[in-house]
């Protein structure tokens, strides 16, 4: 828990432990495999998939806001080869002002 709550704190700083432990949570088991721990940034259809369960079913938010969230987290991400997907989720769920409703 403290990797994911360190990775997400370098991108906001005060990042809410809370919040952190219940993405990691709704992660649950697809943490534990290094691939679906990841977010390919490259990937078209990972990345609508991404809108569609995180932004969509979770969050509540679909169409351009959410695909306009997973790409400015992908900007914001950038520099990150690895990105992991604990923190691309928080991220997106910042850009869309629902880490209060997690």
């Amino acid at each position: 828990m403290n990797d994911y709550l360190e990775n997400v704190r370098k991108y906001d700083a005060s990042a809410d432990e809370a919040v952190v432990a219940k993405i990691v949570r709704h992660l649950g088991i697809a943490l534990r495999n290094r691939d679906s721990s990841l977010v390919s940034a490259s990937d078209a259809q990972e990345l609508a998939r991404v809108e569609e369960k995180w932004c969509g079913k979770k969050l509540g938010v679909v169409g351009p806001a959410a695909k306009a969230a997973v790409d400015a987290v992908c900007q914001v991400m950038a520099s990150e080869r690895a990105k992991s997907r604990v923190t691309f989720y928080y991220l997106v769920a910042k850009e869309l002002g629902k880490l209060e409703t997690l």
